[in-house]
């Protein structure tokens, strides 16, 4: 899951099929294959599972789910902010139909049949997404039965400062450990520093927006969300401020990871939990 590299442009971090597409040039989602039917898929740029974390617990991270297809294959993560809501990446979710889609909670390892399985009967996809290396990269899910789950605390439009250069964050998923690597069966985390936006325009030029994103990671390289982490959670202090979204490879040097900054979505995040 954090691990050491992601093409140029991510499209994502989901975890597929097409994720063996990475190649210099393109962006890296960090999605995971749902199942055979992936190849019917777009190809995506995806990274792994968390390159340079440890092993941990939904004991420890209850808010943590995995998002999964019909016949429970995971393929990225959210965080639970109310018992039916779960956040996500738009582009884990793009193009999918509720029906098709569920979310599981209380599971630490990812063929695991604890937990509670939840089908979806909504799926909001921010109006403004295209692909994950443009921005607006969010989505909320509906589930159809409530969690029993603690909920994770989101930013406010008004708590831009976790994105200070240096702030600890911390990142969870059950993605890739190395770049191209399998799936880790177990959720894994990892803490990286927030980088500063000038560092992220230098390593991604006009593909980094501003506005809709924060990175995270080591300059050295070595630790990051890889393919499978797509959706999961950046949390400072506890709190949710990111969403695992692209990046160039997995744990490269020079090339931190990119997330979805939440202050900027918070208020719309909001409007679909009371919806």
């Amino acid at each position: 899951m954090f691990g050491p590299t992601r093409a140029r442009r991510a499209r994502g971090r989901r975890t597929a099929a097409p994720l063996a597409a990475c190649a210099a040039g393109a962006a890296t989602v960090l999605l995971t294959a749902p199942g055979a039917d992936a190849a019917a898929r777009p190809p995506h740029d995806v990274p792994q599972p968390i390159v340079g974390g440890t092993p941990t617990t939904t004991t420890a991270y209850p808010f943590v789910m995995q998002v999964t297809d019909a016949s429970g294959r995971q393929f990225c993560g959210g965080t639970l902010v109310a018992a039916r809501k779960v956040v996500t990446a738009a582009h884990c979710v793009a193009g999918e139909s509720a029906a098709g889609v569920r979310v599981v909670g209380g599971r630490t390892y990812r063929d695991g049949t604890d937990g509670t399985v939840s089908e979806v009967s909504g799926i909001w996809i921010n109006p403004g997404y295209t692909d994950a290396a443009s921005g607006d990269d969010v989505a909320v899910l509906t589930l159809s039965t409530q969690m029993p789950y603690a909920t994770a605390p989101y930013v406010s439009p008004t708590d831009t400062g976790v994105y200070a250069a240096g702030t600890t964050a911390r990142v969870l998923g059950w993605g890739t450990t190395s770049e191209s690597g399998s799936s880790s069966d177990q959720l894994r985390t990892a803490t990286v520093p927030v980088a500063s936006d000038a560092d992220c325009a230098s390593a991604y030029g006009s593909d980094f927006v501003a506005s809709d994103m924060v990175c995270a990671g080591y300059s050295s390289g070595g630790t990051d969300t890889c393919q499978g982490d797509s959706g999961g959670p950046l949390l400072v202090g506890g709190v949710l401020a990111g969403i695992t979204s692209w990046g160039n490879g997995c744990a490269k040097a020079g090339y931190p990871g990119v997330y979805t900054r939440l202050t900027t979505f918070s208020t719309l995040v909001t409007a679909q939990i009371g919806s």
